[in-house]
């Protein structure tokens, strides 16, 4: 059974029918498209944990909530808030505010007295686009004073879009700078986004289980792109290379599912359990991405071993066609004489190329020892520039950062007591520097509920808040409102919801790398029939992922290159990237390793001497994994240049391991560790020998072939070989 379903067997079936095989596909990712609509998708409203989401479901179940504000901020250079133009203008925005909104606004006026806020508590429906055409008209009449509607709270400007829209044409030019030719770059990108269309599709579903956050689809999308264009580079050109060796392309293809097929299977396998590493977080933020990025992986593998061969299948020689003269060729079929002549260089030195480049890995990762995680504050999250505004206006007027909420419910009878124990922690929060009035409060209808909102000490989400929520619920909270008999409490808010997510993370992550590495470890045990290979293995994808930790420290807590990457940061890295990083790199980086060593394992069983293995293996597919990666790169690079600094950060920390990995990694390190390891690479314990043999590659070799006993034999004639699945 497991025969008739292996890559072989299935890349077999699609060549032989490949008209069936694209139906089939088309077929799944109509319907896929169709599963979306028929369930829809379920958003995911809030991912708190801990008290912060014990405080959204008191206020969920007792339909409780802050209200709403409006701000208009003015602010004059060379007038103060008391000179008659300064006053007027003032009184115009009071007066427009409250004809719109109505009662509950206010004026409050900054130390300098060359700004002043008006505040609206929004207590009925009002038209927005009258409230701006009346504070406009404000500004225009007075001249050297400024009237812009605002949200303090708010970061700024989002360019998530235009780097979703660019990154496909971004895979295109690298691809067909890999390839030199239209047809060969667009079958990676076809297959990707029919994986990705597909996985969208299937998230629809998938929701029902795992309400989804916002974020899944960007994360799904970056993923889904990255593993379907690495799979079907690999099949592409491993393929052109058999068809170059004299086999039809249906010998080729065949040959290319028992290669490749095995190596993207166990590539796509070990991805998909660093993804399921999330799910141990037992966050529903972090479930939602797991369970998103194990479906487009999975239809990524899917759609390799399937749709792929009889895409090729149907395109033969044709797939070379709308060649671009004066293009590199980076995915070469053959011998990259670069990395022929690397490889050389760092197996004639194996110890100084170790030493270097795991020197300069570890050195990189160094600052990482000191990496802190926080949620950013408002000021940090877009760009230094975007943020002037905001952070100028909540340090000008500090009660309009975002506060903590205090949720309480409490038994009939004791609203009397309620009364006095708010008044007394709103007075105790304003004296000791924990919030800033004015606090607002939004009773329930039940009488017998509230929540109450405290502004908080900075921007609402920097140390000071982080501090400030601690001490509300250790100190104030319990000697205020705890002491009332039957009464049940929480503080939640954004600052809180930070707090608790950060510190499950903290506890989470230990589990997440164990479960991951375990995991990994038994996997290419299996596969490639050695203990020293997922050791190996393990240590190298923790070096590229210690070292794009330290790049993000030095980049974003000791503010390098912040002047080029145009960035606020508070000194903290955000508080769910480095366990995404993990998971994400480690998976990518397992695809590399596997594709490599799948190949120098080929040229050991033909009966190669491990370094002339390693040379094959390397030089036969470095080039592919630097067109890969080059992908990966200018796609990550692209949310590098993001405003908001949650997706600055991922973009550098992804493009900048990926870079490492497929470089200094796979390049340097790699040859050199396995050089100096020898025939010991492949060493298996005698009371591990009842693992099944599950070899990833067999097949052809220039000047010879593999047969079904793992011999080489000359091959003057190279023909299909038949090799056990």
């Amino acid at each position: 059974m497991i025969k008739r379903f292996s890559p072989t067997a299935i890349g077999r079936w699609s060549t032989r029918r490949p008209v069936l095989a694209i139906a089939a596909w088309l077929t799944f990712v109509v319907a896929a498209v169709v599963a979306l609509s028929l369930t829809g998708s379920k958003p995911l409203n809030n991912g708190a944990v801990g008290q912060s989401a014990r405080g959204y479901a008191l206020m969920d179940s007792h339909q409780l909530g802050l209200p709403p504000h409006e701000y208009v901020y003015l602010h004059s250079d060379s007038l103060k808030a008391g000179s008659p133009g300064f006053r007027t203008a003032i009184d115009g925005v009071d007066r427009a505010m409250r004809g719109a909104i109505g009662s509950g606004v206010s004026v409050a006026v900054a130390r300098d007295e060359h700004s002043a806020l008006v505040s609206a508590t929004v207590t009925r429906p009002f038209d927005e686009a009258t409230v701006d055409a009346a504070v406009a008209s404000v500004g225009a009449a007075h001249s050297g004073v400024s009237a812009l509607v605002v949200d303090p709270t708010s970061g700024g400007g989002n360019d998530l879009h235009r780097a979703e829209e660019l990154s496909i044409p971004v895979t295109l030019v690298v691809l067909l700078i890999s390839f030199g030719a239209l047809v060969a770059a667009l079958v990676p990108v076809l297959l990707a986004a029919t994986a990705v269309i597909a996985a969208f599709g299937l998230l629809g579903p998938i929701s029902q289980v795992f309400p989804l956050d916002d974020s899944v689809k960007t994360v799904v999308l970056l993923i889904g792109m990255a593993v379907g264009v690495d799979y079907a580079l690999f099949y592409v050109v491993r393929s052109r290379e058999e068809r170059l060796r004299g086999a039809s392309t249906r010998e080729a293809l065949e040959r290319t599912s028992r290669t490749s097929g095995r190596a993207v299977l166990i590539a796509g396998t070990t991805v998909a359990i660093a993804m399921a590493g999330q799910f141990v977080v037992g966050s529903d933020i972090f479930n939602g991405i797991a369970a998103g990025t194990i479906v487009v992986v999975a239809s990524a593998v899917a759609g390799s071993v399937t749709v792929l061969p009889a895409l090729l299948q149907l395109l033969g020689s044709r797939v070379d066609r709308g060649r671009i003269p004066f293009l590199p060729q980076l995915a070469t079929a053959g011998e990259s004489r670069f990395w022929a002549g690397m490889v050389d260089r760092v197996m004639r030195r194996p110890v100084l190329a170790a030493c270097l480049s795991g020197g300069l890995l570890v050195a990189l990762a160094v600052p990482a020892l000191g990496l802190q995680v926080a949620k950013p504050s408002s000021q940090a999250l877009s760009s230094a520039s975007q943020s002037d505004l905001a952070a100028q206006i909540t340090s000008e007027f500090p009660g309009t950062s975002s506060p903590a909420i205090v949720v309480a419910t409490w038994p009939t009878g004791e609203t009397g007591t309620v009364r006095q124990a708010v008044e007394r922690l709103e007075k105790l929060s304003a004296t000791e520097g924990i919030a800033h009035p004015p606090f607002s409060i939004g009773p329930g209808l039940d009488g017998r509920s509230f929540a109450l909102g405290l502004p908080l000490t900075g921007f609402g989400d920097n140390t000071a808040s982080r501090n400030a929520v601690k001490t509300l619920r250790s100190v104030l909270v319990p000697e205020t409102l705890g002491r009332v008999p039957g009464l049940h409490w929480a503080v939640t808010g954004d600052t809180a919801e930070d707090l608790d997510f950060t510190n499950q993370m903290r506890h989470g992550v230990p589990y997440v790398v164990a479960f991951v590495l375990a995991l990994a470890f038994v996997l290419l045990l299996v596969a490639f029939r050695s203990i020293v290979v997922p050791i190996k293995a393990i240590v190298l994808n923790l070096l590229s992922v210690g070292a794009s930790y330290g790049v993000l420290v030095l980049v974003f807590q000791h503010h390098w290159a912040q002047g080029v990457l145009d960035f606020r940061s508070d000194g903290a890295i955000i508080s769910w990237l480095p366990l995404f990083l993990f998971v994400v790199l480690f998976g990518l980086s397992m695809d590399y390793h596997v594709f490599i060593l799948s190949r120098v394992r080929e040229g050991v069983d033909s009966g190669m001497r491990t370094e002339d293995a390693l040379r094959y293996g390397i030089s036969r597919t470095a080039g592919v994994v630097s067109a890969a990666a080059l992908v990966m790169v200018g796609v990550f690079s692209l949310f590098g240049t993001a405003s908001a600094l949650d997706l600055k950060e991922a973009g550098v920390g992804l493009a900048v391991a990926v870079l490492l990995d497929a470089t200094v990694v796979r390049g340097v390190l790699l040859p050199a560790t396995m050089k100096l390891l020898g025939e010991r690479n492949w060493y298996l314990p005698g009371w591990l020998a009842w693992l099944p043999r599950a070899s990833l590659e067999g097949g052809t070799l220039e000047g010879g072939v593999v047969d079904a006993s793992g011999r080489r034999r000359p091959d003057p004639q190279p023909a299909l070989v038949s090799t056990v699945d």
